[in-house]
């Protein structure tokens, strides 16, 4: 299923379309994960932790795996035929700390560099929001990298709110994320 989007920026309008993934789209999603991780993380780790992170977490085999998994949905935003951003959401015993089944975990939204500031990141969270909503979830939740300010205020702006911070590893370095919710109506 198809979900099209069309954003106004400025002057001109951004032709955005969403696709669930299945497992036929593993490459997409791992070329994606790779690239958009590294674009927005690689100034502030070190290119040791960046490979070992980018090998363990976004190989084949593993991003093959996620994407069969039950309680795990992944949609693909994309500008024409251009993969730009995507978006990687889990319930129940996917979900990566929480697990309570009357939330929804943002685990990962990311977008390329190049579609930045063009609300491609607001249509996957709104994707997010409506999965949250439509399982008739009290909550959303996530995790995002205390160091991450853009994101951190991306997160306010919709409403998240700090509640408690977590371990995240990014090879060998412990980074501190902040855990950020959103109560539904």
């Amino acid at each position: 299923m198809n979900f099209t989007y069309l954003i106004e920026k400025k002057a001109f309008m951004e032709h955005i379309t969403l696709s669930k993934a299945t497992a036929a789209d593993w490459q997409t999603i791992r070329d994606l994960a790779r690239a958009t991780f590294f674009e927005t993380f690689a100034a502030g780790n070190t290119e040791a932790d960046m490979a070992e992170y980018l090998e363990e977490t976004f190989n084949d085999t593993k991003v093959q795996s996620e994407l069969q998994v039950a309680d795990s949905q992944f949609y693909i935003a994309w500008d024409d035929k251009t993969p730009v951003g995507y978006l990687k959401v889990n319930t129940g015993p996917a979900q990566t700390a929480l697990q309570d089944a009357d939330s929804l975990e943002i685990e990962r939204i990311y977008v390329k560099s190049s579609h930045h500031g063009k609300k491609v990141g607001q249509v996957l969270y709104e994707k997010a929001l409506e999965v949250a909503r439509h399982q008739q979830k009290k909550y959303i939740w996530l995790g995002v990298w205390e160091e991450n300010p853009r994101a951190i205020r991306f997160y306010e702006k919709n409403g998240f709110v700090a509640f408690d911070k977590h371990i995240f590893k990014v090879g060998t370095d412990e980074q501190i994320d902040i855990m950020m919710r959103k109560e539904l109506e």
